[in-house]
């Protein structure tokens, strides 16, 4: 502090204005207070912003939006900012142009915002899914289908993937126009989800409860739906509607044999194809070779390419931890034993045991396991990890490359599981997981359903699961589409 009192904190803030402004500015974006953002802005005695300062008050105003009394003022303050220091002595980039994208679409304006959507690439930047969203929900809702679907068209060009909001969003205008070939488009595509959620399941029921729905469809003959039903192989025929008449519409159960309680029809397993397997097992082993040791993990790609024989993979250190967070619990062996013998039960095969290293030596150190252990290894039932090695790669790797089961309650989402395609992983987990629990010493391994949980279409039925987990998969609400009696077909098949 010197003589007048001033410390050197103080001195070098009156110095240095822009910071004190930024300081300020920060605490309006974590507060999203927009009346105090613009009593800033006004407030400030130089006049040019830079992209960072920018950006945080049409993140400010974007995120107005929903409140009633301040969205006027958050859309005439954000444009008029946006418009006043976008002139070119800045180079926008993709935030920018998302939250000027928002600004537009709430201000009636779609075609604005999709042209800003559009403009991110002429300042060198990769538009993100959110940066047209604006513009498809704009023209989504105003009823403007042939735009809403030229968004899309843009969004397929730079490679993005459309989540289900925005599927939502194209397939209830598409309801609204009677587009009953975008409305199959984007049933299909809805597939990719493992379930839907009641808004989505809602416009979907909306459908099929519409007259145009029982006007739309294809007389068809038997044998040519089932032909298709069975090249395809996973619920899905891919002839478009078929079928003429009302669609008896319910909310429904699937029980545990795949038997829907509505229209009595069994739902198939729709199992990810080969092709989808062997490059979700590359992916797994190149993110893998960069977080692990390179050479342990190679060895271990090695050892499966000799040891292929497995139907399933065992998570030692999840079913070793089981149950074990009280004061006398520990690491249980017993539990991995009968897990083995409960998979070898129903397998006929043994199956392999991932465990880290450090537990094996320890096991390995106790006399009454030694020899279990000793066996394990020399027959291939049990890999012990590298040392600072993530375990977790190697048996996931094992079970994805050998398309067999994983026994763990692991439910994956950790980090690691992250880096993987959500979609692709989420359908690997529900075709191969197998979870287990154990009760006063009696183990019950929980297999997985033999149906999937995904849009499913068959010659005169659909059925739509909605979205969320559960632990008993029969308390799961699907929606069950099915047509009147004798609608699908020709008339000679009715008459055969």
């Amino acid at each position: 502090m010197n003589g007048n009192g001033v410390t050197q904190r103080s001195k070098k803030r009156k110095l240095l204005p822009e910071a004190q402004f930024r300081e300020v500015l920060d605490r309006c974006s974590k507060s999203k207070d927009l009346v105090a953002a613009i009593s800033l802005y006004e407030s400030a005695n130089f006049s040019i912003l830079n992209l960072n300062n920018l950006n945080s008050f049409l993140y400010i105003c974007s995120n107005s939006l929903d409140d009633h009394e301040l969205r006027g003022k958050a859309i005439d303050f954000g444009l008029k900012l946006f418009n006043l220091h976008a002139d070119g002595n800045l180079k926008l980039n993709e935030a920018t142009l998302t939250s000027a994208a928002r600004l537009a679409a709430a201000n009636g304006d779609g075609d604005y915002a999709f042209q800003l959507a559009k403009s991110v690439k002429d300042y060198g930047g990769l538009p993100k899914l959110r940066t047209f969203v604006p513009a498809l929900m704009f023209y989504s809702k105003s009823g403007q289908a042939d735009k809403a679907y030229h968004v899309e068209e843009s969004i397929k060009l730079v490679e993005l993937e459309l989540d289900e909001p925005a599927l939502a969003a194209l397939l209830e205008v598409s309801v609204d126009a009677e587009r009953e070939n975008k409305i199959y488009e984007y049933l299909h595509k809805l597939r990719t989800l493992r379930g839907v959620r009641e808004s989505t399941m809602e416009i979907i029921e909306r459908w099929f409860r519409s007259k145009k729905a029982a006007e739309v469809g294809a007389l068809l003959d038997s044998d040519q739906i089932k032909e298709a039903l069975m090249r395809n192989g996973d619920g899905w025929h891919g002839l478009g509607w078929i079928g003429r008449g009302e669609w008896v519409t319910c909310r429904s159960s699937v029980n545990s044999d795949g038997r829907c309680c509505a229209c009595g029809k069994y739902l198939v397993c729709a199992d990810i194809k080969k092709e989808e397997t062997e490059n979700f097992a590359e992916s797994i082993a190149s993110l893998a070779t960069v977080r692990e040791v390179k050479a342990n993990f190679r060895e271990f790609q090695g050892w499966i390419e000799q040891h292929s024989e497995y139907e399933a993979v065992i998570d030692g250190a999840n079913v070793g931890l089981y149950n074990q967070n009280h004061a006398d619990g520990g690491f249980s062996f017993s539990q991995i034993e009968a897990v083995v013998r409960e998979v070898y039960n129903k397998t006929k095969k043994w199956p392999l045991v991932v465990l880290h290293n450090k537990r094996v030596r320890s096991l390995l150190e106790d006399a009454s396991k030694r020899e279990m252990i000793e066996k394990w290894i020399d027959q291939g039932v049990l890999y012990g990890t590298p040392y600072g090695s993530n375990d977790d790669w190697y048996w996931l790797y094992a079970a994805v490359k050998l398309k067999c089961l994983l026994v763990t309650n692991d439910e994956m989402r950790d980090h690691i599981f992250e880096l993987l395609s959500s979609n692709l992983f989420l359908r690997w987990k529900e075709r191969h997981q197998v979870r287990y629990t154990s009760s006063k010493g009696e183990l019950n391994l929980i297999m997985p359903p033999v149906y999937s949980i995904v849009i499913q279409e068959c010659e005169e039925s659909w059925h739509v699961p909605m979205a969320g987990g559960f632990g008993n998969e029969s308390l799961r609400t699907w929606l069950c589409s099915t047509r009147k009696p004798e609608s699908h077909c020709k008339d000679e098949d009715r008459a055969a």
